[in-house]
C-alpha cells in the first residue's frame, strides 16, 4: 500500500496489507459487531452519529489536509467534504426514526407490518476520488440501520482509510461495528464470499462492478453498484449562457475532473454553440493549476501518475477519431501528476466519447442541430449516472430531465448527491441507491410480520 503526494511525487507511506490472520479477526470481530450493534437501541444508534459529526467538525482542517495530501484535491474541496460527511451524520440521526419504524400495513390479520431490521456485515469496497464522502456515503446509512461495516478503501489512500477507522472509534461507536482493512483487490472475492458478509457495496469501474456482481450473486448477497458515468450536459438554445458556462467549469474541473458525476460531454444546441464555446474555451484557460494546498489553486493535480497516463491515450484515440482540441490536451511539464485543462470539441460521430469516461480534466464538446437531437445525444451513452439540462423555461427544462436516461437528472444545477435524495444510476452506472430512505433500505431485511 503505497502513498503518494500527488502534487510533489514525494512518497508518503507505504504499508503492508493485512494477512490472512488481520482479515480472519476483522472479520469475526464484525460479525460480533453486527449482532450487538443491531440489537442496540436506535436513539443510541443516532446519538453516536451525531458524536461523530461533531468530531469531523473538531477535526475537519486536519481531515482537509490529509485528504489534499494523499488524494490531490485542492483544500477548499476537501473541507467541503469533511462538511459533507458531517452532514449526512446529522441528517440520518434526524430522519432515522421516521425510515426505520414498522410500518403497519391493513390485512386480513390482526396486525401485519413491515419490520426493517439490520442485515449484519457490509462490506464497502470504495475508490480514492472522494476518500472521505465516499465512505460516509455507504457507511452511514448502513450503520444507522443496525449494520456493521468493513471497508476496502483504494490502495492509493491507505492514510486516509486508517484516519476513518480511528474517528468512527474516538466518536465512540463500538469497536468492531467500522473497520478498515488494507488489502489489494486480488482479497474482495475471498471477502464477498465469506458467509460472515452479508451486503456488498461497490464504487468503481464498470469491470470491477461486473465481477462483484457475479461473486455476489453465486453468494445471493445483495448489492449496491456505483460504477461512474458519462453525463451530459446539455446546453439548450434559451439557456442563460453566462450561467451555463460558470457552472459548466465548475462541473468538469472541480476536484481535477475525477468525479463520477462531473459533467463530461457538453452538448450545445447550435443556435449558442458559438458563443458558448468561445466563453467556456476562455474560462477553461484561466484555470491555475498549482499547489493543491494553495487556496490561489484553480486545478488539481491527478490522483496518480498512471491515471494521467491513461487519460492522455483516451484523448489521443479521440483525437485520431476526429475530435479537435480547442486547448490542452497534454499532460503539463510541471512537477506532479498534471493534466492541463482540456477541451475536447467532435467534429464528426465516434464512439469513444460515448462509449467511455474521460476521468480527469478534459471536457468534450458536442453540437446538437435542435432539441430532440441534443436528447438523443445525451442518451447515446451505455452509462446513466446524472445528467443535467439547461435552459430559461423550467417546465422544458423538467421536460427535457424526464427523457434522460439517468438515475439523477438536474435542470439549470450540477449534479451532485444530496443525503436527502437517492443517489445511483442506470445501465452501465450500475445499479441500487445510496442517500436518501432509498439508500437506507438497501441493506435492511424487508420483514413481513403478520399475527392472526
Amino acid at each position: 500500500m503505497i502513498s503518494v503526494n500527488p502534487a510533489t511525487e514525494e512518497l508518503l507511506a507505504e504499508r503492508q496489507p493485512h494477512d490472512d490472520s488481520e482479515i480472519e479477526r476483522a472479520l469475526e470481530c464484525s460479525a460480533n459487531a453486527a449482532r450487538a450493534w443491531g440489537s442496540t437501541a436506535l436513539s443510541d444508534r443516532t446519538a453516536a452519529l451525531i458524536a461523530l459529526a461533531d468530531l469531523i467538525d473538531h477535526r475537519c482542517d486536519r481531515l482537509a489536509r490529509l485528504v489534499t495530501t494523499e488524494m490531490g484535491k485542492r483544500l477548499s474541496e476537501a473541507r467541503d467534504e469533511a462538511e459533507k460527511c458531517a452532514a449526512v451524520c446529522r441528517y440520518y440521526a434526524t430522519a432515522a426514526a421516521g425510515f426505520l419504524a414498522d410500518e403497519p400495513i391493513d390485512t386480513d390479520a390482526t396486525r401485519s407490518f413491515v419490520a426493517y431490521q439490520p442485515l449484519g456485515s457490509v462490506l464497502a469496497v470504495m475508490p480514492w476520488n472522494f476518500p472521505l464522502w465516499q465512505v460516509f456515503r455507504c457507511a452511514v446509512p448502513a450503520l444507522t440501520a443496525g449494520n456493521a461495516v468493513l471497508l476496502k478503501h483504494a490502495s492509493n489512500v491507505s492514510l486516509c482509510a486508517l484516519a476513518l477507522a480511528d474517528l468512527f472509534l474516538d466518536a465512540g461507536l463500538p469497536r468492531g461495528v467500522f473497520q478498515t482493512l488494507l488489502v489489494g483487490s486480488d482479497r474482495v472475492a475471498a471477502l464477498i464470499r465469506d458467509p460472515r458478509i452479508h451486503a456488498i457495496s461497490l464504487t468503481g469501474s464498470t469491470a470491477a462492478g461486473r465481477a462483484t456482481a457475479e461473486l455476489a450473486g453465486a453468494a445471493l448477497k445483495p448489492t449496491v453498484l456505483e460504477l461512474g458515468g458519462s453525463d451530459a450536459f446539455v446546453v439548450l438554445g434559451d439557456a442563460d449562457l453566462d450561467d451555463a458556462v460558470a457552472n459548466a467549469v465548475k462541473s468538469r474541473f472541480q476536484n481535477a475532473g475525477q468525479s463520477c458525476i462531473a459533467a463530461k460531454r457538453f452538448i450545445v444546441e447550435e443556435s449558442v454553440a458559438d458563443r458558448f464555446v468561445d466563453s467556456f474555451t476562455a474560462a477553461v484557460e484561466c484555470l491555475q493549476p498549482g499547489d493543491p494546498l494553495d487556496e490561489a489553486t484553480t486545478l488539481a493535480p491527478m490522483a496518480r501518475r498512471a491515471l494521467r497516463d491513461e487519460l492522455h491515450v483516451q484523448v489521443e484515440r479521440a483525437l485520431s477519431g476526429g475530435a479537435r482540441t480547442l486547448t490542452g490536451c497534454r499532460p503539463s511539464a510541471r512537477r506532479g501528476f498534471f493534466y492541463e485543462p482540456s477541451i475536447l470539441e467532435y467534429t464528426k460521430p465516434d464512439r469513444s466519447a460515448h462509449d467511455e469516461e474521460l476521468f480527469g480534466p478534459v471536457a468534450v464538446i458536442m453540437r446538437a442541430p435542435n432539441e430532440a437531437a441534443a436528447l438523443a445525444l445525451a442518451n447515446a451513452t451505455p452509462f446513466g449516472l446524472g445528467g443535467s439540462v439547461w435552459t430559461r423555461d423550467a417546465a422544458r427544462g423538467e421536460g427535457f430531465a424526464r427523457g434522460l436516461a439517468c438515475g439523477s437528472a438536474f435542470v439549470n444545477g450540477l449534479v451532485k448527491s444530496d443525503p436527502r435524495l437517492p443517489f445511483g444510476g442506470i445501465k452501465a452506472s450500475g445499479y441500487g441507491r445510496e442517500l436518501s430512505r432509498h439508500g437506507l433500505h438497501e441493506f435492511v431485511n424487508i420483514k413481513t410480520i403478520w399475527r392472526a
